[in-house]
């Protein structure tokens, strides 16, 4: 790991749950001069340049249904961060990045579904447009046009080393080689490049707080050392280095196999709640989730993986502790637990289906929401592209 790695994730497991106003400056006051000053003070410039605000961006692929991971370890907190930043009237962008999406074969004709169903979906749960600029990735061409800069820039050995390419394709840790055929079998550069198109995602907006989860610093870390690249060979510190905003990212597992993430490309539909899933599939999937012959509730997530995952989804969706359902519990059978599940899962996700019903029918609005917010987004990005491509003497 690098150093700007290793001081990333020293900074993370020392402080575990910082949030966006941890990294946000803050004015510093003075006390005042005990005697009057002997000269009068020089005026601020009315030519000097204002503070720029901070920008936040993070994104989400529109791939496949949103299910209760991704409700639970994004959707949720991208809600929480944006009345955070309304608050401290910090620029917040949420984009569907639907140029990653494609880093992998996609139906054309789904992924237009997906596209708007995914922004039905940001927008039954919370996120309000007012507050945040929503929009698709593809449409703000900045995004592949700095993507193709920051490309001539980035070591290729850099990129064998990121992990995404070989989880996706299921490469075994210990390849490392882009030599070895069976790690590159079937590899295309696109999702190669993956991690360079997250940067210029971030880079674009000279965004400056990211929300990750640990197991997303190693693509955060890139990002800054391209950053850091970019800078060096045009000799200025034009693009910030983004820090990031630590979020208390609720890992949801798999109702088959708690040893593996909820995913929307896990084959089998009943390892997952689906956020459109009607209450009797939701009853019919948690009466079906793999638990254990240990009598009563206990959260010990070593020894009894499954039932842990399933307390853990209960505190998360009622918004308790996970002490409180253990005692709550305790005494419960295996049945009835899950039957309180069912209910908790099915009364928080009622009122986002129904707005996901409305949103859905009502003609338009989505598509001018994001409209709109590609419109918003270009007239941050546009500028900063255009001085990224005069650094580079390309205009």
């Amino acid at each position: 790991m690098n150093p700007t790695g290793r001081t990333l994730l020293a900074t993370i497991r020392a402080h575990p749950l910082r949030t966006c106003q941890s990294f946000g400056a803050r004015y510093l006051t003075t006390q005042p001069p005990t005697t009057k000053p002997t000269t009068t003070p020089k005026k601020p410039s009315s030519t000097s340049k204002p503070k720029e605000k901070p920008i936040i961006f993070s994104g989400i692929q529109p791939t496949g249904q949103p299910h209760l991971g991704n409700y639970l370890g994004a959707i949720s907190n991208w809600v929480n961060l944006q009345e955070q930043a309304h608050l401290n009237q910090e620029t917040l962008l949420f984009s569907i990045v639907d140029l990653h999406a494609i880093t992998m074969p996609q139906d054309p004709k789904k992924l237009r579904e997906e596209r708007r169903n995914m922004a039905i979906t940001l927008l039954a749960c919370g996120i309000d447009p007012k507050k945040v600029i929503l929009f698709e990735q593809s449409k703000v061409p900045g995004h592949s046009e700095l993507a193709w800069i920051l490309n001539c820039l980035t070591p290729v050995g850099w990129l064998a080393r990121m992990t995404q390419w070989k989880s996706k394709l299921g490469v075994t840790k210990g390849a490392q080689s882009l030599e070895d055929v069976s790690a590159t079998q079937g590899l295309q550069l696109g999702l190669f490049a993956y991690p360079v198109l997250m940067a210029a995602d971030i880079l674009l907006y000279r965004a400056t707080k990211i929300p990750v989860g640990e197991d997303q610093i190693q693509h955060l870390e890139l990002a800054r050392d391209i950053g850091t690249t970019f800078n060096k060979t045009v000799k200025e510190r034009y693009f910030p280095l983004p820090r990031p905003i630590i979020t208390e990212t609720k890992r949801v597992m798999s109702l088959r196999d708690p040893t593996t993430k909820m995913s929307k490309s896990d084959p089998s539909d009943q390892t997952r709640i689906n956020l459109i899933d009607s209450p009797s599939l939701i009853a019919s999937k948690i009466k079906r989730a793999v638990t254990d012959t240990t009598l009563g509730i206990s959260y010990n997530r070593t020894e009894r993986p499954a039932v842990a995952n399933l307390v853990d989804i209960y505190a998360a969706m009622k918004q308790v502790s996970i002490e409180e359902v253990v005692e709550e519990h305790r005494d419960s059978s295996m049945a009835v637990f899950k039957e309180a599940l069912t209910s908790v899962i099915v009364e928080k996700l009622g009122p986002i289906q129904e707005e996901m019903r409305r949103l859905d029918g009502e003609k338009g609005y989505v598509e001018r929401v994001l409209e709109e917010g590609a419109e918003r987004a270009g007239e941050i990005a546009r500028p900063n592209l255009l001085q990224a491509q005069k650094l580079m003497g390309l205009r």
